[in-house]
């Protein structure tokens, strides 16, 4: 939402700017109320142990050639 209203309007809000804007217009977090009656658990579970593992972004750690130092050994 924060990159579409400054798409459209060409302002920049934060994220928590963003929240307070459109509260004060009325919107809300909308969440529903139950769950949907076509969900598959058994699915939900088989997808979570086979496909999430593949699909998930893994950090790599700090080392040679990474952003965490500006300078080469300043030591």
């Amino acid at each position: 939402m924060k990159t579409l209203i400054g798409r459209l309007f060409h302002v920049g809000y934060t994220v928590e700017g963003t929240w307070r804007l459109l509260k004060r217009h009325g919107w809300s977090w909308q969440q529903s109320a139950r769950r949907a009656i076509e969900r598959d658990d058994e699915a939900v579970e088989l997808w979570k142990k086979e496909v999430w593992p593949q699909v998930k972004v893994r950090r790599r750690p700090a080392g040679p050639g990474s952003s965490v130092r500006t300078r080469p050994a300043s030591r």
